[in-house]
């Protein structure tokens, strides 16, 4: 990038730089960062909305806080490349999300600026909480500062750190940056709480010009100060966060780099949590992007001088599609089912049904664990609750799977979209465990589809059957499989794909193209698996015995998973023959593009049949 056009942000290479520069000339450098923000994302495409919404924000945390000594922790970081940019990563940022490149959130490898490595919500103030306390107790004088959005606040771990840190009193800062958004809009009573602020003018002009007013009558200003606590009260969250034992500060506008900074620094010297409440706009300063903060979230490589995003190219529609269509089909007919997401409609594919159907949606925010057990309220009243959820995202409700659902063998469909790689959202998004973790719980039916039609044919099934289930599915589009109408398939049947000889492959999920491919060049038997649990076993004893070799392949961590469950069960009946595990290795994986992550790993025909033959010379 030309860095000429950016003369201020040119000099930029740390925050100790940013500090070098006058208070005046903060609102031209942040116009600078803004600009090439735009500028850089639509060459490399990633996150966009969230970071121009928080322009402001980041040059007077890194102007007023002395980091790297002081820490800055962003949650979720979304909203961290302009934070990226001014600590030393301005001329990286074309990398971003690619594969060897920036990382697409803050990660502490990348850079020291970097406090904690995350990809998931509401992290921050537990973190922030731990460093509080263990700098208070080494009196270094370091400070810590937590931005979590209003959004990660409808998620119980923050109310968690929030009620401890309340308790405890350390010296930290939690900014709640307030733009009624967290990727879609929010949802929640805490929520609209939050947002009356908004229309809170009246309010502040009221306090304003009341303080004015009395200033020089000092019963009357008293008396002023009592109401206006009361007013506070009312028509802010101050009671919330107060009650909570947090110094309530705000509003504040997000975008007034001036007083933030004045504000900052009277904040940065006061004693026990300090909560300050910013208002943002999502998009600010990209007019296309402020009106549709949700579609500019994440954005593909686009023209920012047209303001339109390009049209995916896409020859088959994607899991998710197929999956929010099965909904609506199943919906006309069937007023029982509950559709349940937390926080991902549109990755997940629901829009249209929450349009159709908005009786039958629950939006939960960002609170996997509760998502999961009102799905088993849902099935406890007869009700067929579908919960969508990334994989990812599914490990977070770990608990709730085996303790409100499976234990009580409830009737609970668990969609699991971006099961295995994601591709540029890298090893915090990554669906590498899912078979692993949910494949020991008894009661659970797990069912991993080849294709966009076998998909449909097994979410069927397991809205179908009478016990919890859980159908896993990849990131972005089918092979264009012709849709066959809905039946449902008996629990644990594996399909015969191709018979050869010597050696089986037994495919589990959507590598089957890659699996035939290779099969085809060796003269090897394909069975598409279909089932984790429960396994086709009289298939399984049938093939240990006609072939030489078994070769398992799965896109989900080898240790604990599909191939896993075949190398027990033959082992549990004392049948030996030579078994190859093929998956996800033991490491977190980074980013890249899917295709190039699964060429890494060796997920394509080629490295498939260059390991079976290098196993077969062991």
């Amino acid at each position: 990038m030309n860095l000429d056009k950016f003369p201020l942000l040119k000099q930029i290479n740390s925050p100790a730089d940013l500090r070098r520069y006058p208070l005046s000339q903060l609102s031209a450098i942040s116009q600078e960062l803004r600009q090439f923000l735009l500028d850089s994302v639509s060459q490399s495409s990633g996150h966009l909305a969230s970071g121009l919404g928080v322009v402001e924000l980041t040059v007077a945390l890194h102007y007023v806080y002395q980091t790297p000594f002081d820490k800055i922790i962003w949650d979720v970081g979304h909203q961290a490349y302009p934070h990226k940019i001014l600590t030393g990563r301005r001329d990286q940022m074309l990398t971003i999300r690619q594969k060897g490149g920036l990382h697409p959130f803050p990660h502490r490898n990348e850079s020291e600026y970097d406090v904690l490595t995350t990809g998931h919500s509401s992290t921050s103030i537990s973190a922030a909480l731990g460093i509080a306390i263990a700098e208070q107790k080494k009196q270094s004088g370091q400070k810590v500062a937590a931005i979590i959005g209003d959004g990660a606040l409808t998620a119980g771990m923050a109310f968690e750190a929030m009620n401890h840190a309340g308790h405890i009193k350390p010296d930290m800062l939690v900014i709640v940056n307030d733009n009624d958004m967290s990727i879609s809009e929010n949802t929640g009573a805490l929520n609209q709480h939050l947002a009356q602020i908004l229309s809170s003018k009246a309010y502040t002009s009221l306090r304003e010009s009341g303080k004015k007013v009395l200033s020089n009558i000092p019963p009357l200003k008293e008396l002023f100060k009592k109401t206006e606590e009361h007013l506070k009260g009312l028509v802010t969250p101050a009671i919330l966060f107060e009650e909570l034992g947090f110094n309530y500060i705000g509003p504040v506008d997000g975008h007034d780099v001036g007083t933030l900074v004045a504000t900052l620094q009277k904040v940065r010297q006061l004693k026990g949590p300090q909560l300050l409440h910013v208002i943002t706009q999502k998009g600010k300063g990209y007019a296309p992007a402020e009106q549709n903060p949700t579609l500019w979230h994440g954005v593909p490589k686009f023209n920012p001088n047209e303001g339109v995003l390009p049209k995916a190219n896409k020859i088959a529609p994607t899991y998710s599609k197929i999956f929010g269509d099965w909904l609506c089909e199943i919906a006309e007919h069937d007023s029982r089912l509950m559709a349940i997401t937390p926080a991902m409609s549109e990755g997940s594919g629901m829009t249209e049904f929450a349009k159709c159907f908005p009786k039958q949606f629950f939006d939960v925010a960002i609170a996997e664990q509760h998502a999961v057990t009102l799905a088993a309220g849902f099935a406890i009243s007869g009700l067929k609750p579908v919960v969508a959820i990334y994989s990812t995202f599914l490990q977070r409700a770990y608990d709730q799977v085996i303790h409100d659902i499976a234990i009580q063998n409830l009737p609970v469909l668990i969609a699991i979209d971006r099961a295995g790689i994601v591709g540029a959202d890298g090893e915090t998004h990554q669906g590498a465990f899912d078979l692993s973790f949910l494949r020991c719980i008894p009661n659970l039916v797990i069912m991993t589809p080849s294709d966009e039609n076998e998909c449909r044919q097994m979410l069927y099934t397991g809205y179908l059957h009478n016990g919890p289930t859980a159908v896993r599915y990849p990131r972005g589009e089918g092979i264009g499989a012709h849709l066959a109408p809905l039946t449902a398939i008996p629990l644990g049947q594996a399909k015969l794909c191709r018979t050869g000889e010597s050696i089986a492959l037994l495919n589990f999920g959507t590598l089957l193209p890659e699996v035939l491919h290779a099969a085809e060049q060796i003269n090897a038997t394909v069975i598409d698996m279909r089932f984790v649990k429960p396994l086709d076993e009289k298939v399984l004893l049938h093939i240990s015995q006609s072939h030489n070799i078994l070769v398992t392949i799965e896109e989900n961590s080898i240790k604990g998973g599909a191939g896993s469950a075949v190398n027990e069960f033959l082992l549990s009946k004392k049948i030996k023959c030579d078994i190859l595990n093929i998956g996800l290795p033991d490491v977190f994986i980074p980013q890249g593009s899917q295709q190039e992550m699964r060429d890494e790993l060796g997920l394509n025909a080629k490295h498939i049949i260059d390991k079976i033959n290098k196993f077969r010379k062991l």
